[in-house]
């Protein structure tokens, strides 16, 4: 601070901020505070950070390992509590905070309560009951990881993934994870990882933060939506010390995002030793069952006779048929002179009994012959009159030498039907000795038979 003669006064920051940081302590040198712890951190040193809040407004507290290290109550977010403290302004940030001096419960806060409200209802439908929990695949193909692109949370599960199973291909299906927007957003992803059924399991992440910055995750309709997932969820939202509702709705709730990237898929490592491993039992148990089944050959063998005694009886069954088939190879010729002996007694035996026979029917026929040729004769005679007759009594002489005439025109044409008779022109008729000297032939060639016969006038 410097002062001119002739000038105001002029301070440096770290001096005025001095000077309110004492001004406050003068007017709140020790004061109670209700409020609400939020985005609370312990951080190495043993010194607790955090936020306490109300509905309107919230100020900056700082609660060092001195004092915190012998307190009977431990904060955790969401918690309602009363604070003896003293007002201070931390200057390298010109930030106004309280240094807690002690710190008493004052009940649930709005928000927990409000989660353990939700909570109990859920838990009451069913939603959170271990017996609807699917398991996670053993082997995923891929998996779906729902969060921002800008979160922390990606990349260590991006790393983690890429880690333990490179091959597992990652599919991120991006939406906010803190605001008033988020539990839409993560819902839509939801529907969208379901409905294009691209991925095995789905990985819900999200950084650590207060209950107020978790708040999208305790959302009714996202946990419904959660619980009525077609695909497996893991949850892996926040700290290990932090819950929401998605945990106890998803199928699996990891205690970080890094934890759910490391549960959703197994390890290379670990898969080569569970192959190595399983390759040791499966070359084991072949060996065993090669042994038994030598050992079973084994006594199988002792059960079956000697080769010697089971060629014995083959090799004295084909001397046997050996020495038939030379015997029966010297009597073969014999064999057949005998047959062929047979044969030709009974040939003269048959040829002695037919003889007799066949000379009987040469008699017979000899005899039989010259009979039948007269009756043949006989036959064809009788055929022949009877067709001499037949012919006389068709022939037109025949007709005429009964008596009648035959008409004709003046050609001497023979008229069949009187409408061709012409009573002006001359009508000729002929008797038999006539007709005999007309051209027969003549008459004969007409298109129409003789025989019509012409009463005499």
């Amino acid at each position: 601070m410097n002062r001119t003669s002739d000038g105001p006064l002029v301070w440096t920051v770290s001096a005025l901020a001095q000077a309110f940081s004492d001004a406050l302590n003068a007017r709140f040198n020790s004061l109670t505070v209700r409020g609400e712890v939020s985005g609370l951190v312990r951080a190495a040193s043993g010194h607790q950070y955090f936020n306490l809040k109300d509905g309107a407004a919230q100020l900056r507290c700082v609660w060092f390992r001195q004092r915190a290290g012998n307190a009977a109550i431990a904060l955790r977010n969401g918690l309602s509590v009363r604070l003896r403290a003293t007002v201070s302004i931390y200057e390298p940030r010109g930030d106004l905070q309280l240094i807690v001096e002690s710190v008493q419960p004052d009940g649930e806060g709005a928000l927990l309560e409000a989660f353990l409200r939700l909570k109990a209802k859920l838990q009451g439908e069913g939603l959170f009951d271990a017996v609807r929990k699917r398991p996670l695949p053993a082997m995923p193909r891929a998996v779906g990881v729902i969060t921002s692109l800008q979160a922390a949370a990606l990349r260590d599960v991006l790393t983690t993934l890429k880690r333990r199973s490179p091959q597992v291909r990652v599919v991120v299906y991006p939406a906010s994870v803190q605001g008033t927007a988020a539990p839409a957003e993560l819902r839509a992803a939801l529907q969208r990882a379901q409905a294009r059924r691209e991925v095995d399991v789905i990985l819900l992440v999200r950084g650590g933060g207060s209950l107020d910055d978790l708040w999208a995750f305790n959302d009714e309709s996202l946990v419904r939506a959660i619980a009525a997932c077609a695909l497996p969820v893991v949850s892996g939202v926040g700290h290990e010390t932090d819950f929401t509702l998605a945990d106890f709705a998803a199928d699996l709730r990891a205690p970080t995002p890094t934890a759910a990237a490391e549960l959703a898929v197994p390890a290379q490592a670990t898969l080569a030793d569970a192959l190595n491993h399983a390759a040791h039992r499966l070359g084991s148990a072949m060996r065993r069952q090669l042994q038994r089944e030598q050992q079973r050959c084994d006594r199988l063998a002792l059960r079956w006779p000697q080769p010697a005694a089971l060629l014995a009886a083959p090799q004295h069954r084909l001397a046997q048929l050996q020495w038939r088939l030379q015997q029966g190879l010297r009597d073969l010729p014999r064999l057949h002179a005998q047959r062929l002996h047979l044969l030709q007694q009974g040939l003269n035996r048959a040829l002695r009994q037919r003889l007799p026979r066949e000379r009987e029917r040469m008699d017979h026929w000899q005899q039989a012959l010259p009979d039948a040729l007269s009756r043949q004769l006989a036959d064809a005679a009788r055929r022949l009159d009877r067709a001499a007759q037949h012919l006389q009594l068709l022939s037109p002489r025949a007709t005429l030498a009964r008596g009648y005439l035959l008409g004709m025109d003046a050609q001497g044409y023979v008229l069949r039907d009187l409408a061709q008779l012409d009573p002006h022109a001359p009508l000729l008729l002929a008797d038999a000795q006539r007709a005999l000297r007309l051209d027969i032939a003549r008459i004969e060639a007409q298109p129409h038979p003789l025989g019509t016969d012409i009463p005499p006038t």
